[in-house]
């Protein structure tokens, strides 16, 4: 019997009783119900846990060290790391580990037991120090790293990060405390997407503050807030098993389109199954307890996609918190059966997955930087800071695009369901009007008026209007007190994009307010004086970012044609983006946070992960087509031209049966272009993978080689449609988005 059909009934029977078997409450497995409040960061080193098991002035020393406002002092250490280890220990933690983020994109750890030898006995305790909490020293030669380290320059140290919170992870029988921390080399070149990221941060506080003082706000410093939105497939465990490509790359190589998709429109928001909804609601429940504030969960467009959302936190704790529940996605679904597919591409022709992130500025004293208010044009530091950004966008609009390119988002962008490669800013009807009155008469008056809906239902309450409509197509839009950047990839780290942000923003809002203070003075103007002072200025930046501000549909083929006259780039092709990175202007507003050379070594990895990720999925699509797809389609056409000749041989008429023959026709047409065009990939790839120069290596991988790979994958999809169902032997998409 075919492995699918074993698959789909069996396997998928076998897992839906281990489900039933396993009685999921809201705890996240069986035992006392806990109310979310009650489970929230029960495996987290967090606040109330230190105020415990530390000392007062240790205890106050950790928590100014988290906010930057000092730094761990040495003697207070070994106290820290005993706390830690005591309240790990309680939980069942038999090892540490330095949790980091390389320049691979995912997280890195390596576990050390705490024990140690006793020097009194033959036996061991457990035992960790102050040196083991804040640094370690894994092999950096072993990691990404661009040309900054070689094979032979092995030294590399992690050094804890208390800015995030330890916490201890459970996996299998096995318990970890695992300690965030950063990753550099020995000769000092940073390694990881961390430290950049803490930088930017800083540089981007330092910046607004300067805005702060001239509006007269008092703070002490600012951060950045970002609430994730990560959009995943579900599918089952056994059909994805049976597909190589699945396994291997995250994503369908092949698959002929699926007689149903999101077209009835039905699945978004609609009915979450019983078997989803229970792995939802572990892994929801476990990410409770690592302090990750999961708020929202749903169905989205495409069959088998769904999203979950929380609550919006200090940027660096966010990433941190996506990473690891991205983790506790994949884990929890192996644990129901399921797959969790966080590729942006899994299914062509279906929606993609992203990961929209929403970026917002804050004060230590809880001012959110970006609500306008209900009169911007009095809210002065709103004023310059949109400014500022949208000078940011457009100055370094293609770094943008390339902090959010890799090759599975390249599979993803330009799509009808996902931002285009094109950068634009969307700020709907009220900004943009005030922005026009400013440019044009330096200054503004707002009409606004709070309206209700009339749905013409006394049962229904009084709900309100907002002052701007929602444009979904912008990959980066104003949505009330916060920007929404839809470009970023489901799989990817953030950190990137959120450092390139934080940059190239900080770097704009230094030279408005440069230009302010040098009109200014030494003299600090009144309110409304020093109105009279910036306006020259943001009318100047206003007027020169205007054609990066677009209101209309990003999908369609005339805005294509607009941004052209507009001068706006439109990069299709990831390394096309990447060369953005050591650009001058790149290295200019990289100042403190990363150096040139640095710069370089991303551009380089980027560029490697690219071409890398291209060959891999290449050489998997020759050998599933070599030794699964076309010998099935073989096998048909053998069985057609056996039936055909056998019934021309009863009736004795050589020229019967002309539909049938024109069927077999096709078929074989079909399967001798798809081994033409399979030689010419192979010959394609192996010439691309023997340049040695790595840019026009990677202008090959995503121009030429893609091209060839389109054309093949269509070739193959359309023998799936034509082979004989029995034969085919991996799931195809109406069994692996609909069988649950």
């Amino acid at each position: 019997m075919n492995p699918r059909y074993v698959a789909s009934t069996k396997n998928v029977e076998k897992d839906k009783e281990l489900w039933e078997s396993m009685d999921f409450n809201q705890n996240g497995g069986k035992g006392k119900f806990k109310a979310s409040s009650e489970k929230f960061g029960e495996h987290v080193f967090n606040r109330s846990v230190m105020q415990k098991m530390l000392p007062p002035e240790i205890y106050h020393n950790l928590i100014r060290a988290s906010q930057g406002i000092e730094k761990i002092r040495p003697e207070f250490s070994d106290t820290i790391a005993v706390a830690m280890k005591e309240w790990a220990m309680s939980l069942g933690s038999t090892h540490f580990t330095h949790w980091f983020f390389p320049l691979t994109g995912a997280s890195a750890e390596k576990h050390d037991s705490f024990i140690e030898w006793s020097t009194t006995s033959d036996s061991v305790i457990e035992k960790f120090t102050g040196k083991q909490l804040i640094q370690g020293e894994p092999d950096a030669s072993s990691f990404p790293s661009g040309g900054l380290r070689s094979t032979y320059e092995a030294r590399g140290y992690t050094g804890w990060d208390p800015s995030s919170p330890a916490f201890v992870w459970k996996g299998g029988d096995g318990v970890t405390l695992c300690i965030p921390s950063v990753f550099f080399s020995w000769t000092g070149d940073i390694l990881d997407s961390k430290i950049p990221l803490l930088r930017s941060e800083r540089t981007l506080s330092d910046a607004v503050l300067r805005v702060l003082k001239l509006t007269g706000i008092e703070s002490d410093s600012i951060y950045t807030t970002l609430g994730l939105e990560q959009e995943y497939f579900v599918v089952d465990r056994p059909l994805k098993n049976l597909r190589p490509d699945l396994v291997l790359t995250g994503r369908t190589l092949f698959g002929a389109p699926c007689p149903q998709g999101p077209e009835l429109q039905d699945h978004y928001f609609g009915y979450v199954k019983d078997r989803i909804f229970s792995f939802m609601h572990e892994f929801e429940s476990k990410s409770l307890q690592l302090g990750i504030p999961v708020k929202t969960r749903h169905n989205e467009v495409a069959p088998s996609q769904h999203e979950v959302a929380h609550v919006f936190e200090k940027s660096t704790t966010a990433i941190d918190h996506n990473i690891l529940m991205m983790e506790l996605m994949r884990q929890t679904a192996e644990k129901h059966g399921l797959s969790c597919l966080l590729h942006e591409k899994p299914f062509h022709g279906l929606n993609g997955s992203g990961k929209h992130a929403n970026w917002s500025m804050m004060t230590d004293t809880g001012i959110n930087l970006l609500d306008p208010t209900d009169t911007p044009e009095n809210n002065f530091h709103f004023l310059i800071l949109l400014t500022a950004i949208l000078n940011a966008i457009y100055e370094h609009s293609v770094l943008l695009r390339a902090s959010i390119g890799s090759a599975s988002n390249d599979c993803r962008l330009g799509g009808h369901e996902a931002p285009p490669a094109i950068i634009s800013v969307y700020l709907g009807e009220a900004l943009e009007e005030l922005l026009i009155n400013i440019e044009k008469r330096g200054g503004h008056k707002s009409t606004k008026k709070f309206e209700n809906y009339n749905l013409g239902l006394s049962v229904i309450p009084e709900l309100s209007k907002d002052n701007t409509d929602r444009n979904r197509t912008s990959p980066f839009a104003f949505t009330g007190n916060k920007f929404e950047c839809r470009a970023v990839g489901s799989s990817s780290n953030p950190s990137l994009a959120i450092t390139v942000l934080n940059a190239i923003v900080a770097e704009s809002v230094n030279k408005i307010v440069d230009e302010i203070e040098k009109k200014m003075g030494m003299k600090k103007p009144l309110q409304k004086q020093l109105f009279d002072t910036a306006i020259p200025v943001l009318q100047k930046y206003i007027k020169r970012s205007k054609n990066i501000r677009f209101a209309g549909d990003n999908y369609s083929k005339e805005w294509v044609v607009e941004a052209r006259k507009r001068k706006l780039s439109n990069i299709k092709k990831s390394p096309e983006a990447y060369v953005a990175l050591i650009d001058k202007k790149t290295v200019a507003a990289f100042r403190g946070i990363l150096n040139r050379h640095e710069l370089d070594s991303r551009y380089e990895i980027l560029l490697e992960h690219f071409i890398q990720t291209v060959d891999i999925d290449v050489k998997l699509m020759l050998e599933m087509f070599h030794t699964q797809l076309c010998p099935a389609a073989m096998r048909t056409q053998k069985d057609m031209a056996k039936s055909i000749s056998q019934v021309r041989g009863v009736t004795g008429k050589k020229k019967a049966l002309p539909a049938q023959q024109a069927s077999l026709d096709k078929l074989s047409q079909g399967i001798e272009k798809a081994l033409k065009l399979a030689d010419q990939l192979e010959k394609g790839r192996n010439k691309a993978f023997a340049i040695k120069d790595l840019v026009r290596k990677g202008d090959v991988y995503s121009n030429e080689l893609n091209d060839k790979v389109e054309e093949f994958r269509s070739a193959v999809d359309l023998l799936e449609t034509l082979t004989n169902d029995e034969y085919w032997p991996i799931p195809k998409y109406r069994e692996i988005l609909f069988l649950k």
